[in-house]
């Protein structure tokens, strides 16, 4: 359980639409790549965690230096938290300020709720352009990090692009569905 009663292991569908409809079918579609990363997240930070407890132990038990295992951790969790966020959105299990909740009515909530997610919509579009544009320049420059290892950064890169991508996709779902609410009161 989140700190707002919503159960991470199952996201609430918040964007209801008519059985059926298109609208209905990208909503499955999405639950179900969400439900399908989450579990690809989890073995990734199962991954890191491992990488991580083998880098300490090499060191500590056999003084062997490891150069790679803090950046190979660091993309696993770089992918975990990105590709994660929309899956978290769709029980909209991100922090939100709820301050206000109490002193508005039902109907200001609702526009409140409307508000947060066209500008969160606005945000996440202009960071899911923003990671493209960085992967992309890593991409065609060959950029890698700068250590000893030096993976190519693009690897991250699109991680955070994709994940960004998704939890826009995940927002205008959400803002599609309240909109159809309005429309149809």
């Amino acid at each position: 359980m989140s700190a707002h009663g919503v159960d991470l292991g199952h996201p609430v569908v918040v964007t209801a639409a008519r059985p059926g409809s298109a609208m209905a079918r990208i909503n499955r579609a999405m639950a179900l790549l969400n439900k399908t990363i989450v579990v690809v997240c989890s073995i990734a930070l199962i991954a890191a965690s491992v990488i991580l407890s083998y880098s300490v132990a090499a060191r500590y038990f056999f003084n062997a230096a490891t150069y790679w295992q803090d950046e190979a951790a660091v993309f696993l969790l770089v992918a975990a938290t990105f590709l994660s966020t929309a899956f978290v959105q769709a029980g909209r299990g991100h922090i939100g300020i709820e301050a206000l909740t109490g002193y508005l009515s039902k109907r200001g909530n609702a526009i409140r709720v409307l508000i947060v997610d066209a500008t969160s919509l606005l945000f996440c579009c202009f960071f899911s352009w923003k990671s493209w544009t960085l992967f992309h320049e890593a991409w065609v420059d060959g950029q890698v990090s700068g250590s000893t290892w030096a993976p190519p950064l693009w690897i991250p890169y699109s991680m955070m692009a994709l994940g960004m991508t998704l939890l826009t996709l995940q927002i205008a779902l959400q803002l599609a569905a309240a909109m159809d609410g309005w429309r149809s009161k």
